[in-house]
């Protein structure tokens, strides 16, 4: 039995999310679709990183699959994108050792979140960017953005319909924005990611840049541990798994 890891990218716009779901399109649905194909109607399941929600795309998302063939890396990739939709590559496969996780052996995920800040929306873009037409403060959003970096409890900065029941603590390393024309790009860099929490952090973090909120609010936002102080959910089109790295070094 050979352990296979695969690096694809996907456009999340036409999927209702990457984890597989009865009788809606997503991510594991065709990937699994692909690789029974290539092992002649067995289910083959993979294990990803993590999931990611309805409309949210992937540059570099990680799963990995167990199975009997032996195909070069080269071959794998061939075969399974030759069976994948327009919507959905595989980058890279390698063959990973046996001891090899895609979800457990992760030590850090980068996600990325676009907005389109200009007073005209831009329908060409509508899918892969957040429409935001106020003016901001992005020194201000830099410096709170600061304040998110460390180890820190997140529960006022994830979803309050989360099933999770562990600890609600994650490191990030960066937690950064910038302007590039009219489009705002922010990096978030950390060892772990509850429900929403991308998507809401960079939430609050265009209240800061509106003047609702203070950089220096932030540490208080934390402590009260409260879903409604925290700033809105963003929409899920600006919003991509960027980059996943793991204990072994690979990405």
């Amino acid at each position: 039995m050979a352990k296979i890891k695969c690096v694809f990218s996907y456009d999340g716009t036409n999927f209702s999310g990457l984890q597989i779901q009865p009788q809606v399109r997503t991510v594991q649905g065709e990937l699994e679709k692909a690789l029974a194909k290539i092992h002649k109607g067995a289910h083959i399941p993979i294990h990803p990183s993590g999931r990611t929600d309805k409309g949210v795309h992937a540059k570099a998302q990680t799963a990995h699959f167990e199975t009997d063939y032996r195909l070069t890396p080269a071959d794998w990739k061939r075969a399974i994108n030759s069976l994948l939709p327009p919507d959905i590559h595989v980058d890279k496969t390698e063959q990973v050792p046996d001891s090899f996780h895609a979800r457990f052996d992760v030590l850090e995920k980068e996600y990325r979140y676009y907005i389109l800040n200009d007073a005209e929306p831009d329908v060409f873009k509508q899918n892969y960017l957040y429409h935001y037409p106020y003016q901001v403060d992005i020194k201000k959003m830099q410096e709170a953005g600061k304040f998110f970096e460390g180890t820190h409890d997140f529960t006022t900065f994830s979803s309050a319909k989360a099933d999770i029941k562990g600890s609600r603590i994650r490191t990030l390393y960066e937690v950064s924005c910038q302007l590039n024309g009219s489009e705002i790009e922010f990096v978030l860099r950390g060892n772990g990611f509850l429900y929403n929490m991308v998507r809401i952090i960079v939430g609050t973090l265009l209240d800061v840049g509106r003047g609702k909120q203070n950089p220096s609010d932030i540490a208080a936002l934390f402590a009260m541990k409260d879903r409604q102080a925290g700033g809105d959910t963003l929409p899920p089109q600006g919003l991509y798994l960027w980059q996943v790295r793991y204990t072994d070094g690979s990405s």
